[in-house]
């Protein structure tokens, strides 16, 4: 590789600022960037559409919940499957894998016409997108030193709030000229030309053509990140840590659910927005999101300069992210379209700084060959909190056309799972063995 010799010692090349890091790392966190973007395109869809489907199939509330459970068990399902597929057949093909599955599940939707249907189709979504997660999370350990990994999760998990602000833009303006089956329909090209993408520019650090010797030390600076065999995600129920962070994804995951598959109903029904106006409110909160795991990915930063460890820092920038988010159970009281716009984007934006960190935390507390299937265990574990919520809130907005219980739920999310990890693993400590 350029700039390195046979030995590995540093050429007069390599010493410049530049060069002693470089930057093909970043180029990678822009292909999970549009990945996740992809993918929440993708899901974000029938949100989007629940009023129009609501009068042209006759949709209810439970049905609608009832499909968003189909999703959600899928997507438990699917978690398991993935992470372990992902850290046996490596990144690099099985990312692939793993985005035509969600893709052509995706535009499968356009062939549904009844609750029934759409309801088979979210469930082939939520097992091919149950692979996006543990994927990305992997790839960034691989790319990634401890010490950037909270900001590089928080850089491509943007893209889902990207995705969620591309699909109020693109959805509607497709439905109201081609109709509601052909919205199901659009990114399909994206994925194509993604899945070529990552085939000809993804390898490992240790095998990729640009990586100078200076960025690849740069990247495997961690003495405890040797790569080992990969460990069935049975074993790994036996660690506090994966309950710890399990936990955490079971209780503050399906607050993201909510807001991602109710929001666009609730601005209809609370303030009667069409489908031409709904764009707008969703694509600030998501805008608020991006920046919010952006800027929550980085929190970390100012918290080391205070001389936390990593770690510890990780755990103060979640516990700021979770007392953010605690007002957002006002905003049922809200009589102010604006007011509530600005509400949603705060406390989606702390759920985002939140995520950022969260995502982190397997790699803190595992050995690479064990995060895949981590994150997955912890994935499955916020969908099934995802689908508990989902049929609740169906149920709920039936019978009482109220939104209060479920802000109620959210507000108080975040801080007790920061509590309960905490109490599980204190100080998110490194696993002692890995056998």
């Amino acid at each position: 590789m350029d700039g390195k010799t046979d030995s590995g010692a540093l050429t007069e090349e390599d010493t410049s600022p530049r060069a002693r890091i470089g930057h093909v790392r970043w180029t990678i966190c822009a292909l999970l960037f549009v990945a996740t973007s992809i993918n929440y395109m993708d899901r974000q869809v029938i949100a989007i559409l629940k009023p129009t489907l609501e009068h042209s199939i006759g949709m209810t509330e439970v049905g609608y919940g009832y499909i968003v459970d189909a999703f959600q068990i899928a997507y438990a399902l699917g978690l398991l499957v993935a992470g372990r597929f992902v850290d046996k057949v490596g990144t690099r093909i099985g990312y692939m894998v793993i985005m035509a599955l969600w893709s052509l599940s995706a535009m499968g939707h356009a062939l549904a016409n009844s609750v029934l249907e759409f309801g088979i189709a979210r469930f082939s979504l939520g097992i091919g997108e149950s692979g996006n997660f543990p994927a990305a999370i992997k790839t960034v350990a691989e790319w990634f030193p401890q010490s950037e990994r909270s900001f590089a999760t928080g850089l491509f998990n943007s893209g889902s709030n990207v995705g969620a602000i591309l699909a109020p833009l693109v959805v509607p303006w497709v439905t109201l000229h081609y109709g509601w089956h052909a919205a199901f329909l659009v990114t399909g090209c994206f994925s194509a030309m993604w899945i070529l993408w990552w085939f000809f520019n993804y390898r490992k650090p240790t095998e990729h053509a640009k990586l100078k010797g200076a960025e690849l030390r740069y990247i495997d600076q961690d003495p405890s990140e040797r790569p080992g065999p990969p460990m069935p995600w049975v074993k790994l129920l036996g660690y506090r840590q994966t309950w710890a962070f399990a936990a955490g994804k079971f209780l503050t995951d399906p607050i993201w659910w909510l807001y991602l598959f109710w929001l666009p109903s609730y601005f209809t029904s609370k303030f009667h927005l069409d489908l031409s106006h709904l764009g707008l409110p969703l694509i600030i909160v998501y805008n608020a999101s991006a920046v919010g795991s952006i800027g929550g990915g980085w929190l970390p930063a100012p918290f080391r300069r205070m001389g936390l460890s990593p770690v510890n820092a990780r755990l103060a920038a979640m516990l700021l992210c979770a007392c953010l988010v605690v007002p957002i159970f006002l905003v049922n009281y809200l009589q102010s379209e604006w007011a509530a716009i600005a509400l949603f984007s705060f406390a989606a934006g702390a759920h985002c700084g939140w995520s950022a960190n969260i995502l982190t935390t397997p790699s803190d507390m595992f050995p690479r060959s064990a995060i895949g299937s981590v994150t997955g265990i912890g994935g499955m574990a916020g969908s099934v909190g995802g689908m508990l919520l989902a049929t609740f809130a169906g149920y709920i907005l039936q019978l009482t056309h109220s939104y209060a219980s479920l802000f109620a739920i959210a507000s108080s999310a975040y801080l007790l799972a920061l509590l309960i990890m905490v109490l599980l693993a204190p100080g998110l400590k490194e696993v002692e063995s890995i056998a």
